[in-house]
C-alpha cells in the first residue's frame, strides 16, 4: 500500500459545513473537545491566522499542504480540514496522515471541489453540521400580494355578475330591422358575355382552303396542317379503313370440322 493511500473508515470521516467567517471558531472548539488527540490542521493558504487563533497548542500541528506533504511521516489521530484543495489529489494525500478520524470544514464555495474528491473514494462523505456553526435558513415570508383569496358567498357572486350584467347592457342599443333597407332580388340580369367576361372564347372563323404552295402544300386560312385535312382542301376522314379486306376464316366451318374427327 502505498504511503498517501488514506486508510480511513467511512464512520470517522465527516464534513461539517460551515461559513468562512465562522471557520476558526469552530476549529477552536474541535480543538477544545478532542484535547486528548494528537490533531494537525490543514490549509491550502496562509496559517497564520489559524496560528493566532490556537496560541501554540503543543498538541495541535498548523501546516499547509506543501509542508504536510514533504513530511511523510507525520502521523495524527484527527486531521482537520481548515478548506480544500484545487485538486482532489491533494486531499486524498492528507488523509495518509491520519490513522483515525478526519474532518472537513465546507463553505458552499467550495462545494464543487468535493465531487472529484468523493469521486477517488467511491463514496459519499456524510455531513454533519455543528450547532452555531451552521448555514442560517432563511424562510421566505408571503407578500400580502400573494395571499390566497378568500372564496366569495353565493350572495357576493349573484352581485358581481348583476353588476358585470349592468356594465355590458349600458351603452348599448337594439338595432331596428327595417325590410326597406333589403335591396330588392334580381333574376334576370341582362349583360354581354363578350364585354363582362374576359375569359370569354372569341367565336372562331371557319378554316378555308386558299390553294396549294409552290411545293404542293395546301393553304388554309386558319391554323390547320396536314393531319386534318387532305392535300386537296377536303377533311380526312376519323378513320380510313383499308381497301382491301383481308382473308376471312369461318369458324363455325373450322368447329364442324373438329367434332367429325
Amino acid at each position: 500500500m502505498s504511503s498517501t493511500t488514506p486508510s480511513i473508515k467511512a464512520n470517522n470521516h465527516r464534513i461539517h459545513p460551515c461559513p468562512n467567517e465562522k471557520k476558526l471558531s469552530l476549529v477552536q472548539e474541535l480543538v477544545s473537545k478532542n484535547s486528548n488527540k494528537d490533531i494537525i490542521v490543514v490549509t491550502s493558504g496562509d496559517t497564520k491566522d489559524i496560528k493566532e487563533t490556537l496560541q501554540d497548542n503543543p498538541k495541535v500541528t498548523i501546516l499547509d499542504d506543501r509542508t504536510l506533504f514533504n513530511d511523510t511521516d507525520l502521523k495524527c489521530e484527527l486531521l482537520i480540514s481548515f478548506d480544500l484543495p484545487q485538486k482532489a489529489v491533494i486531499y486524498m494525500s492528507r488523509l495518509s496522515h491520519t490513522t483515525s478520524h478526519a474532518v472537513l470544514l465546507l463553505d458552499k464555495s467550495e462545494q464543487n471541489l468535493l465531487y472529484p474528491i468523493e469521486t477517488l473514494l467511491g463514496r459519499a462523505i456524510k455531513q454533519e453540521p455543528v450547532s452555531g456553526f451552521e448555514y442560517e435558513v432563511v424562510q421566505k415570508t408571503q407578500t400580502n400580494e400573494r395571499a390566497p383569496k378568500k372564496p366569495l358567498s353565493k350572495d357576493q357572486i349573484k352581485e358581481v355578475a348583476k353588476k358585470r350584467y349592468e356594465d355590458s347592457t349600458k351603452n348599448t342599443e337594439k338595432k331596428s330591422y327595417d325590410k326597406s333597407d333589403k335591396k330588392p332580388y334580381d333574376k334576370k340580369k341582362s349583360f354581354d358575355k363578350a364585354k363582362d367576361d374576359k375569359w370569354a372564347k372569341n367565336k372562331k372563323e371557319q378554316n378555308k382552303f386558299l390553294g396549294k404552295d409552290e411545293n404542293g402544300k395546301a393553304i388554309f386560312s386558319g391554323k390547320s396542317g396536314d393531319r386534318n385535312h387532305r392535300y386537296d382542301g377536303t377533311p380526312r376522314d376519323k378513320y380510313d379503313a383499308p381497301k382491301k379486306k383481308g382473308r376471312t376464316i369461318p369458324i363455325k366451318a373450322l368447329k364442324k370440322k373438329e367434332d367429325s374427327e
